[in-house]
């Protein structure tokens, strides 16, 4: 396997909230990063990867730049010159041990919530803009798409995508089923501490929702997130407007006592069904607004059942995509094995194709046409078959990784350190 293969990791099991968000780049800071690492150090077979869990960087090269990464993306995302970001990184400098990384975060085993399709998704958009930048090279091209690969076998051969396997994954799945019949539910979020930030995020990804309104006592919050994401800051003293307004009410809301109540809703009539979903703990929906016609209630624990179930098939599903991996890693070895032993095998073409070229012209001028045409006909029927063996053998050496001893035999044999690589 190519052995200069590496990457550079910030992730969430390392690296806290503050300096993930810090460190962050949205799509046009991805590209520039590609662009300055591509032509500053020289890098090639180029990946960067940044979403609200990570930010990483694969690269192709000979030697350790961790550090010089880890500057260039400091001085973009304009982290102080003295300040040492990196204990908060994981460098993997083993291509093995960067590919296996590689698989995993693509393929979801490395998510927060375990099977996330979403970051399969922010991987393509990562190697589209590799691409573009004419930073992606050979290796890169066959590991990704080895991964897409990969990816259709867990989602037809696994139950590993099964379900929603996290409280904000299994509350957006809910949402999306009971608003199918709307072209463009609105969606209030009360609460926006960790939890409604989260689902914040998980709605900002969605594009069948209207703007999203935003509710919290601190309006700065919700103005902060607004920023980032996008939505409509409602004011706390305005909840029962947005309520009205609103065809779904997330509530995750720290309260003492309910913050939603029966006699709230009953003060103004409900005119269309309206889904409440209870996050919180206590709980900030008072249970009796189903007395209210037209209102649903969803509690927590509903959800959090859908949630464990999804993640018991999930996990169960584990060894199953690690196999996938490992089979797709074998794959990639064997062809970067072959990717080493081509240029021996097209030299050697090339040294039987001179001397096929210089017996025909020796005797090409005591034939007709139509004799010389057989001639040639014949002789690259038998270079094919005086190729075939040798070039069996060597493919079935990559295997057992003992190519070394044959490719300097038949460089000793045939002088193809004098031979050019032809196309």
């Amino acid at each position: 396997m190519n052995q200069y293969f590496k990457a550079i990791c910030l992730t969430h099991q390392q690296a806290p909230l503050a300096i993930r968000e810090q460190l962050a780049l949205d799509e046009a800071a991805c590209r520039q990063l590609l662009v300055a690492l591509r032509n500053q150090l020289g890098l090639n077979d180029l990946l960067v990867l940044s979403t609200c869990n990570r930010t990483e960087v694969y690269y192709g090269a000979e030697v350790d730049y961790s550090v010089a990464i880890i500057r260039a993306l400091g001085r973009l995302r304009g982290v102080p010159a003295g300040r040492d970001l990196a204990p908060y990184f994981t460098r993997l400098t083993q291509a093995t041990a960067a590919m296996q990384h590689l698989f995993e975060v693509a393929l979801g085993l490395d998510a927060q919530v375990i099977g996330d399709q979403q970051i399969s998704h922010q991987v393509k958009r990562a190697y589209q803009w590799s691409v573009e930048a004419d930073a992606a090279g050979p290796l890169l091209h066959r590991m990704l798409h080895t991964i897409f690969f990969a990816h259709k076998r867990v989602q037809h051969e696994t139950n590993f995508r099964d379900g929603a396997a996290s409280l904000a994954h299994a509350t957006l799945e809910l949402v999306e089923n009971l608003t199918a019949h709307l072209p463009a539910p609105r969606v209030l979020l009360l609460g926006l501490g960790e939890m409604g930030a989260d689902m914040c995020r998980q709605l900002a990804s969605c594009q069948w929702t209207a703007p999203v309104m935003l509710c919290n006592r601190t309006q700065a919050t919700a103005d902060a997130l607004a920023a980032s994401y996008g939505g409509q800051v409602l004011a706390f003293a305005d909840l029962t407007q947005g309520i009205q307004a609103a065809d779904v009410i997330i509530s995750s809301v720290a309260a003492n006592a309910p913050v939603i109540t029966e006699q709230l809703l009953r003060r103004q009539p409900v005119l269309s069904h309206k889904y409440f979903v209870d996050l919180s703990v206590p709980r900030s929906i008072e249970a009796a607004v189903e007395r209210v016609p037209g209102v649903l209630l969803y509690s927590l624990d509903a959800i959090q059942s859908s949630a464990s179930a999804a993640l018991e098939r999930r996990l169960a599903a584990v060894p199953q995509v690690r196999a996938i991996i490992a089979e797709s890693l074998t794959s990639m070895r064997e062809w970067s094995a072959e990717m080493q032993i081509s240029p021996a095998i097209q030299k050697l073409k090339n040294a039987l194709e001179q001397l096929r070229q210089q017996e025909m012209k020796r005797f090409q001028k005591k034939m007709s046409p139509a004799e010389a045409e057989l001639l040639d006909e014949l002789t690259r029927s038998l270079m094919q078959k005086v190729l075939k063996r040798p070039v069996l053998q060597l493919k079935a050496a990559c295997k057992r990784g003992e190519t070394g001893p044959l490719v300097e035999m038949l460089t000793e044999l045939f002088d193809l350190e004098n031979q050019a690589v032809l196309a």
